[in-house]
């Protein structure tokens, strides 16, 4: 093991799809790679994104839809165009599921009801319209609030803030434990890229050795996760990182995460026809930054060459 270590700043959202950070944390795979993890929880979208391009953190996890809109200077707040962003690696699907309080059991009940995302601009508020409008919900049918990431919004649905909001595994399996339903999934809208991991080009040009061993203990850690022998023990880190989860939930989160065909990113990449959905969807519900949703312009907000770079090491 390396005698010194070097420091990585990574923000990301709370939960599940932390898991293979969290296995390589446990089990010293950070730093075999000689490095030192700093690991915080953001409340929102735009506090991840703004901090990252201020330099504050050094990577970011987060779905992609945000990390194309500030690309775009189409982010909430101040737009930068044309940051010095880009996406370096995918993570998941999305695991979302849009859930409403209990006694609403059908899209159509929603209709005058308070529903909650993150940002309106980023992040999963699209896919949340979508699946509203092929319920044939209109978005004047219903009034949209801003409530943070999941678990402040899973945490404001529990406390009857709202009616309804996308929830990610496993706050969505919390949430129907306590007696709310799943009225519609994303993956219904097929193909789509949830989670990924972003830096500024800049820093992962002068930082590439860095950028090179996190990806190399995620994957350790990643692959840890995937060996049925470690089951029990990915359960016990689920319980350990995540305060709200409780135990009847847990086989059904494992299994959600590690699901074969739906769950995290065995290869780590970035599914093109998952990015051309987000793509899809900012040109239809965008009011900025959504121009060209073209295939060939994806290249501009992903690279690969790091990541191959430690999947072949």
């Amino acid at each position: 093991m390396p005698t010194s270590l070097n420091s990585l700043r990574v923000i990301a959202f709370d939960g599940g799809w932390n898991l293979p950070i969290w296995a390589a944390q446990r089990l010293g795979y950070f730093e075999a790679e000689g490095l030192a993890i700093a690991l915080a929880y953001t409340a929102n979208s735009g506090e991840l994104v703004t901090g990252l391009l201020a330099g504050q953190h050094d990577i970011a996890f987060a779905g992609a839809d945000n990390f194309v809109a500030y690309r775009d200077g189409a982010g909430e707040g101040t737009a930068v165009a044309e940051p010095d962003l880009f996406m370096f690696m995918g993570g998941d699907s999305g695991f979302l599921s849009l859930v409403a309080a209990p006694g609403i059991t059908e899209l159509a009940a929603l209709r005058g009801c308070g529903v909650a995302v993150d940002a309106m601009t980023t992040g999963f508020a699209f896919v949340l319209r979508e699946l509203l409008a092929r319920g044939g919900v209109l978005e004047s049918d219903v009034r949209f609030e801003r409530a943070g990431g999941t678990s402040q919004r899973y945490a404001a649905l529990m406390d009857g803030k709202f009616d309804a909001t996308l929830l990610r595994t496993p706050f969505d399996l919390l949430a129907v434990e306590r007696g709310c339903h799943c009225l519609a999934y994303g993956r219904e809208l097929g193909p789509y890229q949830g989670t990924v991991g972003a830096a500024l080009r800049s820093w992962a040009e002068a930082h590439g050795d860095v950028l090179e061993a996190f990806l190399r203990a995620y994957r350790k850690g990643l692959t840890w996760c995937f060996d049925s022998r470690n089951r029990s023990m990915v359960e016990s880190l689920l319980l350990s990182n995540m305060k709200d989860l409780v135990p009847s939930c847990v086989v059904a989160a494992a299994d959600q995460l590690l699901s074969p065909d739906d769950g995290l990113a065995l290869d780590m990449r970035i599914d093109p026809r998952g990015l051309q959905t987000v793509l899809n969807l900012r040109k239809k519900y965008a009011t900025r930054g959504a121009g060209n949703d073209h295939p060939s312009r994806m290249h501009d907000y992903f690279d690969h060459t790091i990541l191959d770079k430690a999947l072949r090491a």
